[in-house]
This record gives structure tokens, C-alpha cells and sequence, in this order.
């Protein structure tokens, strides 16, 4: 998969914000996929299992099977490549223009 697929992938996934909201339930542990039907009741869990196809084709988990469970560990690989070519070079620019205008309106 060129460099360009991953990155239209991680913005399909990211795109979601029950998907998003995945992410944030385990930024700080891993969560088995029925933990996770649990804190989306809203969803069943084919719905889920569904979203978590996408983050996963997105490499933003990493499912890990312990007998009968599915672990579902955040990977922030992609979403820090995503910063680094994207948000960083666009802050950047930001910032320089925000920098002539306060120049210029102390001046």
C-alpha cells in the first residue's frame, strides 16, 4: 500500500466520530472488543466489530487474540505520521503569518 493509501485510510477512519470515540476509549489501556460494545450500547456489535474493521485496515489498532478475547491495542503511528506531514508543516505557516501581523500591528 503506497504512502498516500495509508494516509486516505487514517482520514476514513479519523472521518468517524464513533470511531474517533473508539480511539479515545483505549489511548489509555487496550479493550477487548466486548468492552468496548459495552461503552457503545448505542451499537450493536456487528456495528462495532465494523468500525474496528476500518481502524484496524487503517492501522490505528492492533488487535491481539488471548484465548477467546480480541484486545484492541491504539496504534499512533499513523495518526503521528498524519501531524508530522500534514498539522506541523500548516502550524508552522500559521504561525509565521500570525507573527507578521502582530509585527505589523505593533509597528
Amino acid at each position: 500500500m503506497s504512502s498516500e493509501s495509508k494516509e486516505d485510510a487514517v482520514f476514513k477512519a479519523l472521518a468517524n466520530g464513533k470511531r474517533r470515540q473508539m480511539l479515545d476509549a483505549i489511548r489509555d489501556a487496550p479493550l477487548t472488543t466486548g468492552a468496548l460494545c459495552e461503552r457503545f450500547p448505542e451499537m450493536d456489535r456487528c456495528t462495532v466489530m465494523q468500525h474496528l474493521k476500518v481502524l484496524e485496515e487503517a492501522e490505528l489498532i492492533i488487535p491481539r487474540r488471548e484465548g477467546r478475547e480480541r484486545w484492541n491495542h491504539l496504534n499512533a503511528l499513523p495518526i503521528q505520521a498524519i501531524h508530522d506531514r500534514w498539522i506541523s508543516q500548516y502550524a508552522g505557516h500559521a504561525m509565521t503569518v500570525l507573527s507578521a501581523l502582530q509585527a505589523d500591528l505593533e509597528g
